[in-house]
């Protein structure tokens, strides 16, 4: 028995399961696709395997103003920027590592919609063309989210009090003073002036508060962009994202997956013959679609029912 281990090997396989090629099966090859793009859309929703924990970065980026004059340098940190056409604001900014750089000027708090080719006027009198402007996260309010991402569990806060790189930081000079040894030293101390640390950072800073919605694509940070996000910083996601099956093969093989394609291929099998039921065939064979089609919705109604209910438990995850 051949094991399928890409899409089309999957779909041969449940097509056999069904009696291909001693029968034929009346389904058109795009209903096929669709009820694979189908049932792998279920599997990953609901199935334990279906998913994977991930972490991801995303730096926060100023809005970058693209001009034809290439004098980007000219401008000032802070200056107030004035579309004549438009009549559109911004102020000139720089990030933690990047600055505004030839034609590439870095901005922030933009108000209004510039125009393509009109002439831009700071404050402090320089002046210059625009090419593009695009707004990225700061002026956004938001970060962009892949499609493939499920879930958003949490968003790492943006100041870590457990840093011990900082020579001043309370843990460096635990660690350093009261925790040298220890073989020496009780941990019951240690870790009871961590978890009051702890406590006073949450009560003190708390975590970042966000929302997230897999339809929108985007994860809304509900923070003060002004002074808790400084410029070129990363934020740290923890988050569910689906498996793709053309880097994980083993997908194609997973049991429950195989036994619902086979029967959402059955199910359009039969709901493709029920326009024909009790049309007598040559040699007396009558067309049953409606049972056909009866044998597939139990069979999907029992699989569906085992996922969710014999399934290993998950952490429970926003989304």
């Amino acid at each position: 028995m051949a094991i399928p281990t890409t899409r089309q090997t999957l779909k041969e396989y449940c097509l056999r399961d069904l009696g291909a090629p001693v029968l034929e099966i009346n389904v058109d090859d795009d209903q096929l696709e669709d009820r694979i793009d189908q049932a792998l859309d279920y599997w990953r929703l609901y199935h334990y395997d279906g998913i994977e924990k991930l972490y991801m970065k995303q730096q926060i980026r100023a809005s970058e103003m693209v001009l034809s004059s290439n004098n980007a340098e000219d401008f000032t940190v802070a200056e107030k920027l004035t579309g004549n056409t438009s009549g559109a604001t911004a102020e000139v900014t720089r990030e933690t590592t990047r600055t505004s750089t030839g034609s590439l000027l870095l901005v922030k708090k933009v108000t209004g919609t510039f125009e393509e080719g009109e002439t831009v006027t700071g404050s402090a009198g320089h002046t210059g063309v625009i090419d593009t402007v695009t707004l990225r996260e700061y002026d956004n309010r938001y970060v962009e989210i892949a499609d493939w991402v499920y879930g958003v569990t949490r968003v790492i806060p943006f100041a870590n009090a457990s840093s011990s790189k900082n020579l001043f930081d309370l843990q460096y000079q635990l660690r350093l003073n009261d925790l040298y040894d220890l073989t020496s030293t009780s941990v019951i101390y240690f870790k009871t002036v961590m978890s009051h640390l702890a406590m006073l950072d949450l009560e003190l800073n708390g975590y970042p508060l966000y929302r997230f919605n897999r339809m929108q694509g985007r994860l809304y940070l509900d923070v003060n962009w002004d002074t808790d996000i400084p410029l070129g910083d990363f934020i740290v996601v923890e988050a569910y994202r689906a498996l793709d099956p053309t880097t994980w093969n083993k997908i194609w093989n997973e049991q429950w997956l195989k036994k619902y394609v086979t029967a959402l291929f059955k199910r359009q099998w039969g709901t493709n013959l029920k326009k024909f039921s009790g049309i007598q065939l040559p040699g007396g064979v009558t067309l049953d679609g409606d049972k056909l089609y009866s044998e597939a919705m139990e069979e999907i109604a029992q699989l569906e029912d085992e996922l969710m209910r014999k399934s290993a438990p998950l952490d429970f995850f926003l989304g």
